[in-house]
């Protein structure tokens, strides 16, 4: 059983990540300051540094969050189509992921804003939540490409990834070079119906 400091520690560590969530649907991840923080956690700047080593850890546990969110919204696309082609299951994960996106702008953004370099200390179950949503990809593509090595097979995966990402992120962000907004779900269907031919 948890000790009274124990629970202590877990609720402001909650209370922190709910506060830190909140900040970041309304304002970004640029607004998450600990002093604003501790005002509305009713602590003290040091007791959130007693919970989260900085205020990148805090981030993350957002973002944890907003995988855990993401992966379930595409698992339960694919999930009633476990008989369809896999070129069509593919297409549902990605206008899950573009429905996601455009329902949850801020926190799906702050997934690829915070400094997440290779070389840098990443969590252990965060990039458990990262692969749990490759695996999504990986099952459909290791069917469509049955003569593609396992090594291919990632190459694959990644780049279908970041295909899709890319459309949805310059659509979202309104870049100059991006499909138009009312388009992404049509070049996203269009994109991931051709893997197979």
């Amino acid at each position: 059983m948890a000790s009274k400091t124990e629970s202590r520690r877990q609720d402001l560590r909650n209370r922190l990540i709910d506060l830190g969530e909140s900040v970041i649907i309304k304002k970004g991840l640029a607004a998450l300051k600990a002093r604003e923080l501790a005002a509305e956690a009713g602590c003290s700047v040091g007791a959130i540094y007693n919970v989260f080593p900085d205020l990148h850890h805090l981030a993350l546990a957002i973002n944890g969050r907003t995988f855990k969110r993401l992966g379930a919204q595409v698992a339960g696309a694919v999930e009633p189509m476990s008989d369809a082609p896999a070129c069509e299951r593919l297409v549902a994960m990605g206008l899950a992921y573009l429905d996601f996106a455009e329902r949850n702008i801020a926190a799906w953004t702050a997934l690829f804003e915070i400094d997440m370099a290779v070389g840098n200390e990443i969590p252990d179950w965060y990039m458990a939540a990262l692969e749990a949503l490759f695996d999504h990809i990986r099952r459909p593509v290791a069917e469509l490409r049955p003569d593609l090595s396992a090594e291919d097979v990632e190459f694959l995966v990644r780049g279908l990834f970041s295909s899709i990402h890319g459309i949805v992120w310059l659509g979202l962000q309104k870049r100059i070079s991006a499909v138009p907004h009312a388009e992404l779900s049509r070049m996203i269907t269009l994109i991931l119906s051709e893997i197979g031919r």
